[in-house]
């Protein structure tokens, strides 16, 4: 239960949200119509032990924030929160995370009401209502990064299922005897469609593989084509089971779109009914950095605003 029980929001509240991830910490303070000001990067603790983001987070705040001005804050966590936005149930790419009530935590240290959820359903929030997605009422977004994480939007709100825990849409398997997920899993969309999966496979970063395609280069273009069929084999699955209006995609790697979008749709129209796919959109996020931080904050409006 939440520490704290603090009367509704009011609508104009100013609310902070939060971006967690293994490397740099985002905090931005958020209006209702999406703006973010105050934005703020700070690195993340190493090692990255759960006292030691706290500890980081507060100080954070209380330097973004000395009038008191934020009325909640809302964080996205790389990894699964309960289904009551208390708990970071795990988080893999930092240290020692596991069962931690974080925003027990938050609350305690900064007496304002607190809500955690997965980064990527943040982020995918952030899009449909105020990005890319804005146009939808039914949605994924797969965020293409270091990892790939998702995001389900069905109906115009956040689909988490019973435990909070759905929407790894990433985690999906593509190939049954492929190389070995941090998630137990074997050969997952993760695995050949994240930033590390093409470190592994070509031994540059996806933005040398972008730039050596632009300039001409063979082998280059000749991998964004297989990189594309490799998305759309695992998007194929998802459209099935979702078929949604529109999928955006976002993280790094989304900058490279043209490059691999002729692939993809050739590989998505090739694998799945027109009947599954009617009308059916591919598009690059347009939040940038900032969508799980104005995702998390609208999650924390939505939480506590009734």
């Amino acid at each position: 239960m939440p520490i704290l029980s603090p009367p509704p929001l009011a609508p104009d509240a100013l609310i902070l949200g939060i971006d967690i991830g293994g490397t740099a910490i985002k905090l931005g303070c958020c209006t209702s119509k999406g703006d973010c000001g105050r934005f703020q990067i700070i690195p993340t603790p190493q090692p990255s032990t759960p006292q030691a983001v706290v500890a980081a987070i507060i100080d954070a705040v209380n330097q973004l924030d000395p009038q008191g001005e934020i009325s909640a804050i809302g964080i996205g966590m790389p990894g699964p929160a309960d289904i009551t936005g208390r708990v970071a149930r795990v988080a893999i790419n930092l240290t020692d995370w596991q069962e931690v009530p974080l925003a027990d935590w938050i609350e305690s240290q900064t007496q304002r009401p607190t809500t955690i959820a997965n980064d990527a359903n943040c982020a995918g929030l952030g899009e449909a209502l105020y990005g890319a997605g804005r146009p939808f009422q039914h949605q994924i977004m797969l965020t293409l990064g270091t990892g790939v994480g998702g995001a389900i939007i069905l109906n115009g709100q956040l689909f988490t299922g019973r435990l909070g825990a759905a929407g790894e849409l990433g985690l999906i398997t593509l190939n049954p005897s492929g190389p070995p997920c941090n998630s137990g899993n074997q050969g997952s969309l993760e695995q050949y469609a994240s930033v590390r999966a093409i470190r592994r496979a070509e031994h540059c970063d996806p933005h040398q593989l972008a730039e050596q395609a632009m300039a001409g280069d063979q082998a280059a273009i000749a991998f964004w084509q297989t990189y594309g069929q490799q998305l759309g084999a695992g998007l194929a699955s998802l459209i099935y089971v979702l078929t949604p209006e529109a999928v955006i995609l976002g993280g790094g790697i989304a900058a490279s779109l043209e490059l691999f979008l002729p692939a993809l749709q050739a590989e998505i129209e090739r694998r799945v009914m027109p009947t599954s796919r009617d009308g059916l959109v591919i598009l690059p996020a347009t939040l940038g950095n900032q969508a799980g931080i104005v995702g998390a904050a609208q999650l924390a409006r939505q939480r506590f605003g009734h």
